[in-house]
């Protein structure tokens, strides 16, 4: 027997061929995501033109977007651990197909926002994929399969830039959304005959017409939505630096606090919460979400900043157009395709801790670098690489932290919120870019506009290096917490 044990328990850490083919499936809807929104900025010119729209409208195509997916993760979450993984999955990929489907289809920015809110939907499928992971890998190799789906994000990441600028100029903005159909409907097949996952504790939780885990928490749903509508409409005014509705922009940021605070009470009361208060609020678990926060910042604010730096006439930028806007771009997109399930081994025989240390690190030197060399396309690129390097291993330890310190009746959840705490931070990177930029502009003689002035690109890379260093404290604390009371076996 004692020589059996060890082979036994080897046999329990390995990876089954269902979990590998389950992570090949779900990684293949990261891709198909991340090639779909890469491959729309481009068109955003031609949407503005097609659509006789103006630039503070037409962010709106991007806002509508978050918007929907920051309220919708929550909610899926909480649904897939009533309902189910596979079911709820399934779902929320109809509707996003019902949303790239009619994408092609628009003819006003109304149409395309309405659309854009339902395309917003199918990012609460991103917290079921972790979820079912979760569920089918074991529990030393979690790390390996969050890391290749992340990957993934970047792989559709570079083929957005490859393929976009090619196929909207010689096919249109219309053919982003068409050319996705197929794939879509593909992957709902796939899902529907190939992942399969043991569900039967949550089917049993769910047994009872009147059990309140049953029920969906309305009012909560309600005030984080406006909450969070709030919010980022507030920093859209920002981002468009709308001075002139600084008032409004005051009141909505009001508004967004005191729904924050009507739905954290009502959370606090409610007998099968949205978010379960004590979940969020662990020692562990807040600080590896406000760490992914800053990670969804740090590479917005970067996709916001770079093409503009770019593409800018000399000598306030390097006067390149979108080929090369892409080029500069590639190294990041590519190391973390490189980097992200690399990132997953490593700290599946690391540990959490240490790569996040590590990975706080480098990201903090490769905004560092940024701050004091960006005069070169080639020095751009080499920091914007170093700087994947880290934002892969931040967040990959943490998000295996939160998966791992999670009860399992609250995974979903708990990664629901986690997703939806990236899309804030994702939406307060470029308004913080932005701004910098709107107060910082000089004009060139015989080139109409303004552009912003190397006075923006250092205050933005300053600020994003001294943000990096909070998550650095925030690393160091997590391991001292983890010291004190160590990830709970499940």
């Amino acid at each position: 027997m004692k020589v059996s044990q060890p082979d036994d328990k080897k046999l329990q850490e390995k990876i089954s061929p269902t979990a590998w083919k389950t992570l090949a499936i779900l990684s293949l809807i990261a891709t198909m995501v991340m090639y779909a929104e890469t491959m729309l900025i481009p068109a955003i010119p031609d949407l503005i033109k097609d659509f006789h729209i103006s630039y503070g409208m037409s962010s709106w195509i991007l806002t509508a977007y978050l918007i929907a997916g920051a309220i919708m993760t929550p909610i899926t979450g909480k649904l897939s651990d009533i309902y189910g993984r596979k079911k709820m999955l399934l779902i929320v990929m109809g509707i996003y197909a019902v949303g790239v489907a009619l994408g092609g289809f628009a003819t006003d920015i109304y149409q395309m926002l309405a659309i854009r809110i339902i395309q917003g939907v199918g990012m609460s499928m991103f917290p079921i994929a972790f979820a079912i992971i979760r569920e089918l890998f074991p529990r030393s190799k979690i790390a390996i399969g969050q890391g290749v789906i992340t990957s993934m994000f970047a792989a559709g990441a570079v083929i957005g830039l490859v393929a976009g600028g090619h196929l909207i100029q010689n096919f249109g903005w219309h053919a982003t959304f068409f050319s996705i159909i197929p794939v879509v409907i593909a992957l709902l097949v796939v899902i529907a005959r190939f992942i399969h996952v043991d569900e039967s504790h949550l089917l049993s939780n769910a047994q009872g017409k009147d059990n309140p885990k049953n029920k969906i928490d309305v009012q909560g749903a309600i005030t984080l939505t406006v909450s969070i509508s709030a919010f980022l409409m507030a920093l859209t005014m920002v981002e468009n630096g709308d001075g002139a509705n600084s008032f409004s922009v005051m009141g909505l940021a009001v508004i967004g606090i005191v729904y924050l605070i009507l739905f954290a009470i009502i959370e606090k009361r409610s007998s099968s919460p949205l978010v379960s208060m004590k979940v969020l609020t662990n020692k562990i678990i807040l600080p590896s979400n406000i760490m992914i926060m800053i990670v969804g910042l740090s590479m917005f604010m970067v996709f916001q900043t770079i093409p503009v730096l770019v593409r800018s006439p000399s000598p306030l930028g390097f006067g390149e157009g979108p080929l090369m806007t892409s080029n500069v771009q590639l190294p990041f997109a590519l190391v973390l395709l490189i980097f992200g399930p690399t990132a997953g081994f490593i700290i599946s025989k690391l540990g959490s801790t240490k790569p996040i240390i590590i990975g706080s690190i480098i990201s903090t030197i490769g905004f560092a670098d940024l701050y004091l060399n960006h005069s070169t396309e080639l020095l751009v690129s080499i920091n914007l690489a170093i700087l994947s390097t880290g934002l892969s291993l931040t967040n990959v330890g943490a998000m295996n932290v939160i998966m791992l310190s999670t009860p399992k009746q609250d995974i979903g959840v708990s990664l629901g919120m986690s997703t939806l705490i990236r899309i804030v931070g994702a939406s307060i990177g470029p308004a913080m870019a932005a701004m910098y930029m709107q107060t910082h502009k000089a004009s060139l003689p015989g080139i109409v506009g303004a552009f912003p002035t190397a006075d923006s690109y250092n205050l933005i890379f300053l600020t994003a290096t001294l943000i990096s260093c909070v998550s650095i404290g925030l690393a160091f604390a997590l391991k001292r917490q983890l010291g004190k009371s160590p990830i709970p076996s499940m």
